[in-house]
């Protein structure tokens, strides 16, 4: 048996390393994300952020050590002397749908409206009916505040309105996981407050949430827990009222210093 998870943790990562090439991009990394909990991972640019959360949903295969989701591998079957397999994507893809993931870019359906945008993957994913899915999809959209919207296409919103279609979408398939790749780097800066509304309402919902975010006002506000990486590694973990005010790690201090 590799690894024996938690079952208080949602996700947990065991000396995970991830490679592209000879570039190590994640160093042996061992992190767990309970329950409920919302959790914003920071960091400089190159620092494995993104790289994390898309290894926890397995749009990149890892090359050493164990991740589970609920307790169970995602992606990877343990072989007879405990090795990871990994599956064919036709295997885990219906794994992959309790994993709600917004991405930097909304990646919308340009010929599509919104409603059609927020109901098409649990119609096609999860074999959801046309009329149970266009439910689902109207109260998505209502809790990110586009009720209204029904029938625009995505290139009559603006970017922040793309984006809370982008959240709705993922929200619709009711995952027990969401994965935020940092969702308003891409906005003009006068759109970021209207996502951020949504994530800190996300974040006080009791879902499991796990932000990649340079918002360094709503981590502290709005999550439960606070990761900062660099070069690869975990050098700080806690509250984030604690590592955002009296942080430990000296490469922590001065990435703070530089952005505060």
């Amino acid at each position: 048996m590799l690894y024996t998870a938690s079952p208080k943790n949602m996700v947990e990562m065991h000396h995970v390393t991830k490679r592209f090439g000879t570039v190590t991009v994640l160093n042996d990394i061992s992190l767990s994300f309970r329950e409920g909990s919302a959790t914003a991972v920071i960091g400089p640019s190159g620092s494995g952020k993104t790289t994390v959360i898309r290894c926890i949903n397995h749009l990149l295969p890892i090359d050493a050590g164990v991740i589970r989701i609920s307790g169970k591998l995602l992606g990877y079957r343990e072989g007879r002397n405990g090795e990871l397999i990994e599956l064919p994507e036709s295997k885990f893809c219906r794994q992959r749908a309790d994993i709600g993931m917004v991405f930097q870019h909304f990646n919308l359906f340009h010929n599509m409206t919104v409603l059609a945008n927020v109901m098409e993957a649990p119609i096609v994913v999860q074999r959801v009916p046309q009329e149970k899915a266009r439910e689902k999809a109207i109260a998505a959209l209502e809790l990110v505040g586009l009720a209204g919207r029904l029938a625009a296409y995505p290139s009559e919103l603006s970017g922040g309105q793309q984006q809370r279609v982008a959240i709705a979408r993922a929200l619709a398939m009711n995952p027990k996981l969401m994965l935020f790749d940092e969702p308003t780097s891409m906005l003009d800066p006068e759109l970021v407050g209207e996502v951020l509304l949504v994530m800190r309402d996300l974040a006080k919902s009791g879902m499991t949430i796990i932000f990649v975010t340079h918002e360094l006002d709503f981590a502290r506000d709005a999550c439960d827990n606070l990761v900062f990486m660099a070069e690869g590694r975990v050098l700080e973990m806690g509250s984030p009222q604690e590592v955002l005010k009296s942080p430990k790690n000296e490469r922590t201090r001065e990435f703070l210093k530089r952005v505060g």
